[in-house]
């Protein structure tokens, strides 16, 4: 249901939604980096004896102070969330980049008027005229330029003419 209403959508409405997924895709990836950082920065964590772990696979901390809650909800929580929001995040955003090229033939479809060669005809045709223009331009500029050095050229050949006396 979701792919047909995506396909509607204009390709700047899809970059601009394929935009704040990526900004969530790069939220999630710094949070996970902060989740692992909290982590391995959190002596708790590390094992100086044999490992025991907690139900959820994190290490309890060597003294037993701390109950399995308390592990889960200063490191192995946030960092399962914030992978969880990044697997959503960067699935979103497949899902935008791959329906991209399909509302671009939908649009090619829509345009009941024209047909897609005549619209390539016509966007040809004005680019014709405007290199036309610019050639007419370049070419007063040209002319100018050859006046100028004809100019030239008579000044410095009446300055090298001898002086009659």
């Amino acid at each position: 249901m979701e792919d047909t209403m995506t396909s509607q959508k204009s390709t700047q409405e899809l970059a601009i939604e394929g935009q704040k997924h990526l900004e969530d895709t790069i939220e999630s990836a710094f949070q996970i980096l902060s989740s692992m950082n909290e982590e391995l920065c959190n002596p708790n964590f590390w094992s100086t004896s044999s490992p025991s772990t907690n139900v959820n696979g994190h290490h309890a901390p060597p003294n037993g102070d701390a109950t399995s809650s308390d592990v889960v909800e200063t490191g192995g929580g946030a960092l399962d969330e914030a992978r969880l929001r990044h697997k959503a995040s960067v699935a979103a955003l497949r899902t935008v980049i791959n329906t991209i090229p399909y509302s671009r033939k939908a649009k090619a479809y829509d345009n009941d008027s024209m047909s897609t060669d005549e619209l390539d005809a016509e966007k040809l045709e004005e680019r014709a005229s405007e290199l036309r223009k610019e050639l007419e331009n370049k070419n007063k500029y040209l002319k100018l330029l050859i006046d100028q050095l004809r100019e030239l050229i008579t000044d410095i050949s009446t300055w090298q003419s001898p002086v009659a006396v």
